[in-house]
């Protein structure tokens, strides 16, 4: 049986009704018709009349049947935009959400060296780290999973968008060299409880657990990030942490217990605690009352 003829306009209007379930039913569907025809959703919008040929309605309708089962938008186009870079993504990785921009926000009001050195941990796609190269491109960046899979794909959005940061298996600070230190360190770690009800629900199903699941309620990795970072970081140096949003006091009173300074907690566009900063002063230092950046 051929495939009917329908214009995008149709095509869109067929698949937002499918798509009911989704948050963004609209946006999904012309995210995914979009990447059908190969072209830009200013494209749709521009010639919503332009009939599909019958190749593109049958790879939009397979896309369609796939997001009406549960799989992610980003997984079945293969990429997700983050800070206004094009990322390559798949399910070896999380796919990156917009409200760890928040992230880059606070980065990048830090004062920092010019060429400043920064690691992080936990990279997955590269997210984080490309999007600060893109801001800075005389930081010095470095970028760690212990996924090889991760590694790769960070590794090949870095050539793609020709951003020049390293990028190196290593869990955690296991394959960081003990003499490098940083001025800042930078991770949104596994921060979910195993027990959590959302696990169940939505695009984290198709993501990897061991990037969203850690012991302790959640807080173990971010426990051990809080206090192993002391090691790597220079004197005056800052440690920031995406976490979960009822996380934050506990965060906190990590970072204060180790001995951080301005220990702070910024929220995410949906006004939930996201993101927590120390910064890291030297024993030394700090009994001598010596604030501030280096």
């Amino acid at each position: 049986m051929s495939a009917p003829v329908m214009s995008i306009a149709e095509a869109v209007v067929m698949a937002e009704a499918e798509l009911a379930a989704s948050d963004t039913p609209r946006l999904d569907a012309e995210v995914l018709l979009a990447h059908s025809v190969q072209k830009s959703r200013t494209y749709l919008h521009t010639w919503p009349e332009r009939a599909l040929s019958a190749e593109q309605y049958t790879a939009f309708r397979a896309l369609v049947e796939r997001r009406a089962d549960g799989e992610p938008v980003a997984h079945l186009t293969g990429s997700r935009e983050f800070w206004s870079l094009p990322l390559m993504v798949n399910d070896t990785t999380l796919i990156p959400r917009p409200d760890t921009e928040i992230f880059i926000e606070q980065a990048l009001a830090l004062p920092l060296p010019a060429n400043a050195r920064v690691l992080d941990l936990g990279t997955g796609t590269g997210a984080i780290a490309l999007a600060l190269k893109s801001e800075r491109p005389d930081w010095i960046i470095d970028a760690t999973d212990q996924s090889a899979a991760a590694v790769t794909l960070a590794q090949a959005n870095a050539r793609q968008l020709e951003l020049a940061i390293r990028v190196w298996q290593s869990n955690w600070f296991a394959a960081v060299p003990a003499t490098d230190k940083y001025h800042l360190i930078v991770s949104n770690p596994p921060y979910i409880a195993a027990d959590d009800v959302h696990l169940q629900q939505g695009d984290v199903r198709f993501e990897p657990r061991s990037a969203l699941v850690a012991d302790a309620d959640g807080l173990a990795d971010l426990q051990y990030l809080v206090e192993a970072a002391r090691g790597y970081l220079h004197d005056g140096g800052y440690l920031l942490l995406e976490h979960g949003w009822q996380q934050g006091e506990a965060v906190r009173s990590l970072l204060a217990e180790n001995g951080y300074q301005q220990v702070h907690t910024w929220r995410d566009y949906g006004n939930l605690d996201r993101i927590s900063q120390g910064l890291y002063r030297q024993p030394e230092a700090a009994e001598g009352g010596i604030t501030g950046h280096e």
